[in-house]
């Protein structure tokens, strides 16, 4: 787990803006850091703030449009705030999108399968912990993607994912445990 949040750290570290020891720098590599703590299914608690004297909560909150289509092939169109996780977007507007295991890379019951190809070569690849998640989802397609891992960016506005048709979660899928 240590080398996993070390290697989580660095990569963060490295999309931040090099810079001194400016507020703003501060602010930006803190805000790389919990983006990608996010990505990965933990949100960091931290009783300092980003803002600074010259910040201004006024500011409406930067979204992109993102469409999920069920396994019925219905559309439904939703803004999704920028750095939130498909599935916590997915939760949030009502959408069938199960994550069993709340984005902790530990099922596969959020599987997304992105429709455009343009979209999937533009997000990060998976991480190992993924594929190997991935290698247990039902319907698996070359853009498969764990929607706890799909994270909104500015580069990812109109992208569209399909829900599959169903998802391998014992208790959802009728199975009753029996004691031995």
């Amino acid at each position: 787990m240590l080398s996993r949040l070390s290697r989580a750290g660095l990569r963060a570290l490295s999309r931040a803006r090099p810079g001194t020891n400016s507020a703003t720098s501060k602010s930006h590599e803190v805000e790389a850091i919990n983006a990608y703590m996010v990505c990965a299914g933990r949100k960091l608690f931290s009783s300092t703030t980003n803002a600074t004297a010259g910040d201004s909560n006024n500011k409406p909150e930067a979204k992109i449009s993102v469409t999920f289509v069920d396994k019925d092939g219905e559309e439904k169109l939703v803004k999704v705030p920028i750095g939130m996780s498909m599935l916590e977007a997915a939760h949030e507007n009502d959408i069938e999108l199960e994550g069993a295991c709340e984005g902790s890379l530990a099922c596969s019951t959020c599987h997304v399968i992105v429709t455009d190809v343009n979209y999937y070569n533009k997000m990060e690849d998976p991480v190992d912990e993924e594929n190997d998640m991935l290698d247990l989802a039902f319907g698996l397609t070359e853009t498969s993607r764990l929607g706890c891992q799909v994270i909104a960016s500015a580069e990812l506005d109109g992208i569209c994912l399909a829900l599959p048709s169903a998802t391998r979660n014992f208790a959802v899928d009728g199975y009753v445990a029996k004691s031995h």
